[in-house]
């Protein structure tokens, strides 16, 4: 599946759809796409999917434990709905980044230094910055819980020894994206055979899962978990990233190998993501199950929850439990990193070592650590903040996808920009109101 970067990447756009470069050399240039379909279909398909599989990694991260648990431990199948609905808004919005790149071979936060005026992209960044040190609470607090869990190390050590193994996922991507993918993409899977086991293990409600299908909430405690859900789903960070890991991927010469290409992503989102929406509900259906089976409402941590599965269904589901979260943790807090060099790059044009930024941001998490502050409280927390995020990263998003002079061909349908404007919506009117029954309380 390894690809040779320099043969199929261009040299990044000028907006307006215009990644191969201008019509005079652009049809001498030898055609990634076709280099990659001429290795057969399977292995020409496997080329061209990984982005959406990096992206994904985040929506499965430590702070999705924290709320999914938290949410089926307090409510049981109640909130099922909320997730699937999370997990749409998620392929959207996911798919309209991953078309960003591919249109103008740039990112969203570059896209957004050239056409905004600069106060407000430097506005954005800012926010952005913040975001990353919440979502790198819940990534690395996380990782930390599952060397916790499954070797008893003491949390703060084991803080530290999530930061040397990150740095090593990380020197990954310096060698090679398809390697960073590849890695990601195995730690991915070790998630989702993790909680594949622990289903099978528990069982679920049928009746259950269907009643938690029909859109309700139970009380302001629910809506609050449901804000966390949807912040630790749809991840504002991975908005700015998808774009970056296809905007040079496949030099296209034109506007129909672009729409290939595209058809590809889609197909990689589609699938990413409904791997990560079935880990998510699987996290909560078993929580679910645990709380019926074993009559306590006491299960709504992480901890907790991996006692439970070691008490009521074996030592092998709580083994793969915490496998899980830490495959979990330490791939999606590599992804944040990579992630927070692409916003700093792209928004103010600065970037500075992926290690050292490694090492300001897990900062507030070992903080967070070394004050023995509740694990689950504060990656539930850190998922609402992360929420409250989400529409800094969407609004630019659908503004600058609806605009011809920047995506060319490939500019959204009227349709497709009137939905994501609905997400926006429904996502910002959520937190608004979040906010105000705070405020109240």
């Amino acid at each position: 599946m390894a690809v040779d970067q320099t043969s199929i990447a261009s040299s990044p756009g000028t907006g307006g759809g215009q990644q191969s470069g201008s019509p005079a050399t652009g049809g001498a240039q030898q055609s990634g796409l076709r280099l990659l379909r001429s290795r057969g279909r399977a292995r020409g398909i496997a080329a061209l999917l990984g982005p959406a599989f990096v992206a994904a990694v985040a929506y499965v991260d430590p702070g999705n434990f924290a709320t999914n648990f938290s949410a089926g431990a307090q409510f049981g199948y109640t909130l099922a709905w909320v997730i699937v609905v999370a997990n749409v808004m998620a392929m959207l919005v996911q798919y309209l980044s991953a078309k960003t790149g591919v249109a103008t071979g740039r990112d969203l936060p570059e896209l957004c230094r050239e056409h905004l005026p600069r106060a407000i992209s430097v506005g954005l960044w800012v926010q952005a910055e913040f975001i990353a040190m919440a979502t790198d609470v819940a990534e690395f607090v996380g990782a930390a819980v599952g060397l916790n869990l499954l070797f008893h190390v003491p949390l703060l050590p084991a803080g530290l020894l999530t930061a040397v193994v990150a740095f090593g996922v990380l020197a990954m991507q310096q060698r090679g994206y398809r390697r960073f993918e590849l890695a990601i993409s195995a730690l991915l899977g070790i998630v989702f055979l993790g909680f594949a086991y622990d289903q099978v293990a528990v069982g679920a409600n049928p009746r259950g899962i269907a009643a938690g299908l029909v859109p309700h909430f139970d009380g302001s405690a629910s809506l609050l978990l449901a804000v966390g859900i949807i912040g630790a789903t749809v991840m504002p960070h991975v908005v700015y990233l998808h774009s970056a890991l296809t905007k040079a991927r496949v030099h296209c010469r034109d506007d129909a190998e672009r729409r290939e290409v595209l058809r590809f992503q889609r197909l990689d989102v589609l699938v990413a993501l409904g791997f990560a929406g079935l880990i998510n509900l699987s996290m909560l259906f078993i929580a679910a199950s645990l709380l019926s089976h074993g009559g306590s409402a006491h299960l709504d941590t992480i901890q907790a929850a991996h006692a439970g599965l070691g008490r009521l269904v074996g030592g092998g589901a709580a083994l793969a439990f915490a496998v899980a979260l830490l495959a979990s943790g330490l791939s999606s807090s590599s992804v944040g990193t990579y992630a927070g060099q692409v916003v700093m790059q792209g928004f103010i044009g600065r970037r500075i070592p992926l290690f050292a930024r490694r090492g300001l941001t897990m900062l507030p998490a070992l903080v967070v650590l070394g004050l023995g502050v509740p694990i689950t409280d504060s990656l539930v927390i850190s998922q609402v903040v992360l929420s409250f995020g989400i529409p800094f990263a969407l609004v630019p998003l659908v503004l600058l996808t609806r605009r011809a002079d920047i995506m060319g061909a490939l500019v959204n349908r009227s349709v497709t920009t009137a939905v994501a404007s609905a997400v926006a919506v429904v996502i910002t009117a959520l937190n608004g109101y979040l906010l105000y029954s705070i405020l109240l309380a």
